[in-house]
This record gives C-alpha cells, structure tokens and sequence, in this order.
C-alpha cells in the first residue's frame, strides 16, 4: 500500500509513470521549464515537449501527459524529473541480452521502480549502476510492489555507494581500504600499480559500486550475492534494514545480550574472533572479493599493463569469465591472511 501510494504521488507529478510507458529524453530544464528544443520534439513525434519511447510516441497517454507539463517550481520536484531520462537511457542498456527485458512493460516496471525510489530517497535520488541492482528485483519477483521493497532495503546497506560529490565518489572508502588490502597482501602488485597512477584504484569503481553484476553473468552474480551475504551474516544486520525508530528501539532492547558466534556467517566469525569488529568498522567482503580478482590476475597486470588503460582492459576481460565460488573462496583466504598480517606490528 506504501508503494502504490508513493508510485501515485509520482503519476501526479508526471502522468507517465504508471502508465507502461518511460522516457529516455530531458523533459524539463534546471530551472523547471518545459523542453522544448527540437532534438526532444523530433524524439517525441509532437509530444509537445516530452520524451517517451519511441515505441509509444503518439499514444493517447504520453499526449496527455505532454499536455499537463508546465513550468514546475519545486526544486525537488525539478530535480527528480531531471533523473527521469536518465532512468530511461539506463533501462534500456541492462540486462539486454536477457529474454526478459524484450517486453517492454518489463522494461517500464523496472523504471517505474527507479522512478519512485529517486523520489523518496531526497537524499540520493538516482545513480547510474542503480539499474544493475535493481534488476534482478523485477526478474525474481512478479509483484511489483515487493520487487521495490527488495530494492529499497538492498539499497540500504548500499546507498552510500551513490553519494557522489565534486570532490569523492560513493565508493572512496572502500576503493582506499582496496588499496591497503593489496599493499599488504601482495605489495608488488600495489607499488606496480601506483607506479602507473592508479594508486587511487578508481578502475574498480565498477566492481564495488554494482556488486559485481557486470563481472559475472547474470545467474552468476546472483549466485555470488548468495554466497557473499550469508559468509556475512551477522543478526544484528538486520536492524539497518528496520524504520529508524523501530531498530533504535531493538537496538535498545539488544544491549546486554550477548551474541552466538555460531550464529554468524563464516566470514564475519573471523572479524569477531580477530577483534577487529571491535577495533574498527569492519571491510565489507566485496573489498577482498575485488582483492582475489586482482591477485589472480596478478602475473598478467605486472607483466602487460603499461599504463592504466591496460589495467582496466586487463580486468574488463575477465566479464563473464570468473567463477564465483572460486572467487568466494580466495576472498576468505585473503581475508584471513589480511587478519593475520595487520595483527602484526
């Protein structure tokens, strides 16, 4: 019911959502003004100024819709309309070689869902790589509905990733302790890449922003999505994904209770047993999954890549081509021989 309440704010704000159909062009400026260009109005076929796909350009809705655009004051609600194409643009390239995604009100469910999410997180609104996340969501599960709340909770435990300002990426911290992780577990391969100016490790950006679902096949990513989350469980995690009142009050209700070691994921068993837990906010295993990607490539990175292009070539080879229980299985090795190393003084 909160969704479909949500959802119907946003067909009030803009009729196309809802309506099976999406867009993939602006379809308002920064300062709340229809587009008008006519780049958007040949792309529409006189839809006075809005954007849909081609494939419903001249229906009855996405005229009504065109017809009820006026300038728009709010500047949230200019800003989420400004993402809208966005959206489309990013619809239409996921999953594409996937069956699924040839009809087109599953393309429309998918950026139906991004459309109300953008809206109620003001925060972070919509990112690129969102889609990539999100997909499976709309392939899993037939309601709609229940797809979203998938996606919304997902996105708690990954919504800093998208926080993006002039000056850091969502993924900064993370692409920081990738850095420390390689120095200690394979300094070679870190003085190489510094040497090359990637000592920043921007080209796995990608890896850490999508949890891996351009690396992977599709079932392949979910599978290693599996495998990842329960090696990390930890019952307390599930209080992020409750309303805030509602865990503050369990949280409270917690404390004092001490917590079964047995009841956590393997690879959390091995922060709780080295301290660590306590010491510090914990590395999240996607840091050593992209940690065992670049050990096994290792050999190739300090023997070809000449420069960063070479790097990111090297690691754009591997798509489709890692197997993720193997993957798994190196990043707990990792792990465990990052504990081992970082104890010492």
């Amino acid at each position: 019911m909160q969704y479909a309440t949500w959802k119907e704010e946003c067909h009030q704000l803009f009729p196309l959502v809802g309506s099976g159909r999406f867009v993939t062009a602006p379809v308002i400026t920064e300062d709340g003004q229809p587009i008008q260009d006519p780049l958007v109005l040949k792309e529409t076929s006189q839809a006075k100024g809005l954007a849909v796909h081609p494939q419903y350009n001249n229906s009855p809705s996405s005229m009504d819709a065109a017809n009820n655009l006026a300038k728009v004051t709010d500047k949230t609600v200019v800003q989420w309309m400004l993402t809208l194409h966005q959206i489309g643009l990013d619809v239409v390239r996921t999953d594409r070689t996937l069956v699924f995604y040839e009809k087109q009100e599953n393309l429309s469910k998918l950026w139906d869902i991004l459309a109300v999410y953008a809206w109620i997180d003001k925060d972070v609104g919509y990112g690129q790589g969102m889609c990539d996340l999100c997909s499976p969501m709309i392939i899993l599960l037939d309601d709609e509905a229940d797809a979203f709340w998938c996606f919304e909770r997902l996105m708690r435990r990954l919504r800093g990733n998208f926080r993006c300002t002039e000056s850091s990426v969502g993924v900064a911290a993370q692409l920081s302790n990738l850095a420390s992780v390689t120095q200690v577990i394979d300094p070679k391969l870190h003085k190489h890449l510094e040497h090359l100016g990637g000592g920043d490790y921007l080209f796995a950006f990608r890896m850490l922003m999508v949890l891996f679902r351009r690396e992977f096949s599709f079932c392949d990513s979910l599978y290693l999505w599996e495998m990842m989350w329960a090696l990390e469980y930890d019952p307390d995690l599930f209080l992020m994904y409750e309303m805030p009142q509602s865990a503050s009050e369990k949280a409270e209700g917690s404390k004092g209770k001490t917590k079964s070691i047995r009841q956590c994921g393997k690879y959390e068993r091995e922060i709780v047993k080295s301290g660590a837990k306590n010491a510090e906010a914990p590395l999240p295993m996607s840091v050593f999954l992209v940690a065992s990607v670049l050990k096994d490539k290792s050999a190739k990175l300090l023997q070809e890549a000449r420069g960063l292009d070479d790097v990111v070539k090297i690691l754009n080879d591997t798509t489709g081509n890692i197997d993720a229980k193997k993957a798994c299985c190196g990043a707990m090795k990792l792990h465990k021989k990052y504990l081992k190393k970082a104890k010492k003084p």
